[in-house]
């Protein structure tokens, strides 16, 4: 209910119903003056949003401390004193990518320094690559000398140089086909004259394509190339993870697939209700590294660590308490979840990582 006075008269300005009581039985609109004030305008645009008017309070604080309480009412038809999941998710993610993106925002999202050193043990590493290139095909003789400055130990090599002597280095290396070729053009002849069988799929030859393009474009600039495939993945992290929600749900429900009391729906609410604790930790774990870098003091790592040891004790507790099993099957069940998620997080990082640097 808002605190704009009501109106004396009692015919609904939005259906004309005549109103009982503050609210039109008909329509649901509120029988108020329809002139506010700007104060009004956006404590009503926030309560829309939170149900600030008590909801709010009380969904998170049983969100927080009352594992899997919420998912079950919910279930149970108990929903109008809580705020809708899928209202809190849209909230709790929104102020979480806006305080995430102050973190990790313009060109310092992803810092490489192209002026650092390799170390030893890389070094040795391009030497073998060089010298079983060279023993397979002994007429490129320009790799002698590569190697000469490889084993020159007095000399420092740098991110900068490495393009100078990898000839085959790419900014995308997923084919390793990107580096046979110096334009699509070039990929794209060579394909039209071969056999039907022996030309690539339309997905390699993207992929293919893509690579070719970057090289040309970063293949002397390994930092650029980074930076720029970096913040273009960051920024598609929003879609990535509202794209593992329903997938995380699915995950639930194939491990509990013999409760058939719980629909997918039941799972997906669970999910999200997972989905925004997990948001309100990251968020004081982005407090506490940011309250480290200003004191410096190492406990405050100890109690970043904490946080995610939490999660998962949180995860354990509100899966118990939602899906009412026993300690070690539900033990069981989160060692499967975790695996399963970790499975599907890779793949869908795969995917996305790839479509960023198909946006560059």
């Amino acid at each position: 209910m808002s605190h704009i006075p009501q109106r004396k008269e009692k015919d609904c300005l939005n259906c004309g119903t005549v109103v009982q009581g503050h609210y039109c039985h008909e329509c649901g609109q509120e029988n108020v003056v329809p002139k506010e004030t700007f104060w009004h305008m956006v404590t009503h645009f926030f309560n829309d949003i939170t149900h600030f008017d008590g909801s709010f309070f009380t969904t998170t604080k049983d969100l927080l401390f009352k594992p899997g309480f919420l998912s079950k009412e919910y279930m149970s038809g108990k929903r109008v004193k809580y705020l809708h999941p899928v209202r809190m998710y849209v909230f709790t993610s929104a102020i979480f990518f806006l305080v995430f993106f102050g973190f990790f925002s313009g060109s310092d999202s992803v810092n490489i320094n192209s002026n650092t050193d390799i170390n030893g043990k890389e070094r040795l590493k391009l030497i073998e690559k060089m010298e079983k290139e060279y023993a397979n095909d002994e007429s490129k003789k320009d790799i002698v000398f590569r190697l000469q400055v490889l084993k020159d130990t007095t000399k420092e090599i740098s991110v900068a140089d490495l393009p100078l002597l990898l000839k085959d280095f790419t900014a995308l290396n997923i084919t390793g086909e990107g580096k046979k070729y110096r334009s699509v053009a070039e990929y794209d002849s060579i394909q039209k004259t071969l056999p039907a069988g022996g030309k690539d799929g339309w997905f390699r030859s993207r992929i293919v394509r893509k690579e070719i393009s970057l090289n040309i474009k970063f293949g002397s600039d390994p930092s650029a190339a980074a930076k720029k495939l970096g913040n273009s993945f960051l920024h598609k992290l929003p879609y990535l993870l509202f794209v593992s929600l329903p997938l995380f749900a699915l995950i639930l429900r194939l491990v509990y697939i013999r409760r058939k009391q719980f629909y997918f729906a039941d799972h997906g609410i669970f999910t999200i209700h997972l989905y925004v604790f997990t948001f309100i930790l990251l968020l004081a774990v982005f407090f506490l590294n940011s309250l480290e870098s200003l004191t410096h003091l190492d406990f405050i790592n100890y109690l970043i660590a904490a946080l995610f040891i939490i999660l998962i004790i949180y995860l354990y507790k509100a899966m118990r308490y939602f899906y009412g099993q026993r300690r070690l099957k539900t033990l069981a069940k989160l060692f499967l979840i975790f695996i399963l998620s970790l499975v599907l997080m890779i793949i869908l990082m795969f995917f996305f990582f790839i479509f960023s640097a198909f946006t560059l």
